[in-house]
């Protein structure tokens, strides 16, 4: 009877994980770390950052690490909130500045940041996004208190503008004394180590990944009297909506069987309403606003052609989730893009209005034609391409990596600093660094590490949620039993 027991409790710790995304039962042997993932942009705000975030910890708490989200408050999203696995989420009151970042004096953060790496107990800091101010201040004040730290870079980024000069340098300064890097394509690799001075042995290639069993092709969605081409994006610059509105009455003027959806929101919103209502296209441009996560996979498979029209991408998880939805995909060339997908799946092209025209007539007339692969040898295509059980294995050795480096003590951080970011830059930051230094004393003498007391942990083997999981399903089995 012992060993029954014991085989009913492995077969319900197991049972507890399934039900994570990745669908495996944790490896039990790997080594176990206590993560922080911190960053501007996570749900309920909509994107590519986003999604990597969430899938990513889901799947490393299916393989038994503790992970933790620090974001800040979104409306009325406050404080601390579970989801699922237990996937804790603290949702901080700062102030954001601009396109959903924060506000940053690298001084403000450190007090409430430092009681939740305290109260976490967390061991690895891993920031997201260049464009993440809280993203960078963790990694700062984490190296202040001898934290292993990771970053990784999303996004792709210029060298002669003013924005990108300036972004440049904060990247230099803040990514010099991190422990490693991680970049979504090797052009965004290539582009990071140039931009931050880095020494290439530090960085790390890991793509991102899309969820297939969500992202499933369904035919019958389509209207095919007709021709839709399908838009999911940031409504922003960068995103290329200017060359959308360039497209769209170039297209629906000479195809009258031609439909736009686009879904996403913006500040570029009104200029595609400016061009709806000017050539009077309500009845065939159809602009949904935000979209829920879950909604995304509802949208595409309405389509048979998806547009990115991106002026700078590192990867672009948008053009792997419509594949994997049987959509042929027309994009522009640039960044990573051309490293995502094979090229029977996708017509590159140039960053231009009659470009990308002569990339979707070219895929309206395959599609015409009956020339075009098929919805669902696309996806089993695309399926095996890119999964999130493989990301995580991958970034687990990162974190396995990180974990036997030793933090710079602040004498030789400063140092780097110093040297690393030119005479004036690193003499100012190197300045923060001490002021930072001497902010977390006080804040140690005022409240020290000791009376914190240790948050309960959610997710891991021996979690909250796994322990009640397995609790009330072995409550059941006893029910079950005594019934019988």
């Amino acid at each position: 009877m012992a060993c029954r027991r014991i085989g009913d409790q492995e077969q319900s710790l197991t049972t507890a994980f399934s039900v994570v995304n990745c669908g495996r039962p944790p490896a039990w042997g790997i080594r176990m770390h206590s993560i922080c993932m911190v960053s501007d942009f996570f749900y309920p705000n909509m994107g590519g950052v986003e999604s990597h975030i969430y899938q990513l910890s889901q799947c490393l708490i299916e393989r038994g690490h503790k992970v933790i989200i620090v974001t800040h408050a979104y409306g009325n999203r406050k404080g601390i909130r579970y989801l699922t696995n237990g996937l804790k989420v603290y949702y901080l009151p700062l102030k954001v500045m601009y396109n959903q970042s924060t506000a940053t004096t690298l001084f403000h953060s450190l007090p409430l940041l430092r009681y939740i790496f305290v109260r976490e107990r967390v061991t690895i800091i891993h920031s997201h996004s260049s464009f993440s101010a809280m993203a960078h201040d963790a990694l700062f004040h984490a190296k202040t208190m001898g934290l292993r730290t990771v970053f990784t870079d999303h996004s792709l980024f210029g060298f002669a503008d003013v924005s990108s000069i300036l972004t440049n340098k904060l990247l230099t300064v803040s990514l010099c004394d991190t422990n490693h890097i991680i970049c979504v394509s090797y052009t965004s690799k290539e582009n990071t180590v140039l931009r931050a001075a880095l020494d290439p042995e530090i960085v790390s290639v890991i793509p991102n990944a899309v969820d297939p069993t969500d992202l499933t092709p369904d035919p019958s969605r389509r209207d095919n009297s007709t021709i839709t081409i399908v838009v999911v994006s940031r409504l922003v610059y960068r995103k290329g909506i200017d060359l959308l509105s360039g497209i769209i009455p170039e297209l629906c003027q000479k195809y009258p069987d031609l439909n736009f959806l686009v879904g996403g929101e913006g500040p570029k919103r009104i200029v595609l309403e400016e061009v709806r209502e000017r050539y009077q296209l309500h009845d065939r441009v159809r602009l949904l606003g935000a979209l829920e996560h879950q909604d995304v996979r509802n949208v595409l498979v309405q389509g048979h052609i998806f547009l990115n029209t991106s002026l700078t991408e590192a990867f672009c998880m948008a053009i792997v989730e419509a594949a994997s939805c049987g959509l042929q995909v027309v994009s522009t060339r640039v960044g990573g893009i051309p490293e995502v997908l094979p090229e029977d799946l996708i017509i590159l092209c140039e960053p231009s209005v009659k470009s990308l025209c002569d990339g979707l007539e070219k895929a309206m007339l395959q599609l015409r034609s009956g020339t075009s692969l098929a919805p669902e040898i696309i996806h089993n295509k695309v399926k095996t391409f890119y999964t999130w059980r493989n990301v995580a294995a991958r970034t687990e050795k990162v974190y396995d990596r990180v974990a036997d480096e030793t933090v710079l003590p602040m004498d030789k951080r400063l140092d780097r600093l110093i040297t690393h970011c030119g005479s004036v830059t690193g003499y100012i930051f190197a300045l923060f660094a001490v002021l930072n230094f001497l902010f977390l004393v006080f804040l140690r003498w005022v409240t020290p590490d000791s009376i914190i007391d240790p948050a309960r942990d959610a997710t891991g083997p021996n979690g909250v949620w796994t322990k009640q999981y397995f609790h009330s399903k072995k409550r059941k089995e006893k029910e079950e039993i005594s019934n019988c």
